[in-house]
């Protein structure tokens, strides 16, 4: 995307019900819409908000700007196993101890895979998008990148994640790992443009808007061993239409939350980067694309105790 400083350049986005492409019309940064409703005041340091119907950006807050992006980078995770030719969502994948050795590493969320466990790639994407489990990601990395050794496939992977950045046009988007621990940058507007792509996949659409997941998989032992995996958007059956994305936080980046919500035939896709009350902002967000005043009331849905943070 072009850089600019108070307009947005353009990008692209996808209507998040039915995933067709359209392009972003450009908006002056903290203008107002059509009904001359003031633009919302939000937390977070990097925002934007865009119409998948009509393709106008109806918000936007340094949305050329990078930042780190936490585990928002699992987008790009599925993103580049769902583009995959000849997929088999089918295919057994055994968790490895180095998985979960990773997990504990980087002190990153996890689905908590258990070792010699094996998990289709389907159920492998819910794990990641869910609980955010860097260990699920790891395993997707390790299955779809290239090269002799774990290392190898795993830097080829990340590869495949930049390429396709590049392929999107996503200019000030970069990874440099496979959950978001690292020097992991994109935009506002970038994500958006990412979620957009993401979007257009029917498996994504279903998983991101899963707030609970069970499954069973064959354990080492012979046995079956049971999941369940929450989505840390609590977004979802807060706000009224909600329907995904992903969230991400870490130190550096602060609260992340990549979101898309549908009621009746409009809908709308936005980001928050470094936010203290991404959901809040969200909520804000999204009642200043609806017309709507829901964010006052907003009672975030409440995790397990068990459940994952993110």
């Amino acid at each position: 995307m072009r850089a600019r400083s108070s307009v947005i350049g353009k990008t692209v986005a996808a209507v998040a019900a039915g995933g067709a492409l359209i392009g972003v019309t450009p908006l002056v940064a903290g203008a107002v819409t059509s009904d001359s409703k003031p633009a919302p005041s939000v937390a977070a340091k990097g925002a934007t908000l865009v119409d998948g119907e009509s393709g106008t950006s109806l918000f936007d807050k340094e949305g050329g700007t990078a930042r780190p992006i936490a585990s928002t980078t699992k987008i790009m995770v599925a993103s580049v196993v769902l583009d995959e030719e000849k997929l088999d969502l089918q295919q057994k994948v055994p968790v490895q101890q180095a998985y979960r050795d990773y997990v504990t590493e980087h002190h990153a969320s996890t689905a908590d895979l258990q070792t010699g466990d094996k998990l289709t790639v389907q159920q492998l994407l819910y794990a990641a998008l869910l609980p955010s489990g860097a260990d699920a990601a790891y395993a997707l990395a390790d299955t779809f990148g290239d090269g002799d050794s774990r290392a190898e496939r795993v830097r080829s992977f990340v590869s495949q994640m930049n390429a396709k950045a590049r392929e999107l046009q996503l200019k000030k988007t970069k990874f440099t790992t496979f959950d978001g621990t690292g020097e992991d940058v994109s935009t506002p507007d970038e994500l958006a443009k990412l979620a957009g792509h993401a979007m257009q996949k029917p498996l994504f659409r279903k998983v991101v808007k899963t707030k609970e997941f069970k499954g069973e998989a064959p354990a080492a032992n012979g046995r079956t061993r049971y999941y369940t995996w929450n989505n840390t958007n609590q977004l979802l059956g807060a706000y009224d239409g909600a329907i995904g994305i992903k969230t991400g936080t870490t130190s550096k980046a602060g609260e992340c939350l990549v979101f898309a919500a549908k009621r009746g035939d409009k809908s709308l896709v936005g980001t928050v980067l470094n936010s203290k009350d991404r959901y809040k902002d969200a909520a804000k967000l999204l009642d200043h694309g609806f017309g709507s005043d829901d964010a006052k009331d907003l009672k975030i849905r409440k995790l397990p105790s068990d459940a994952q943070q993110d």
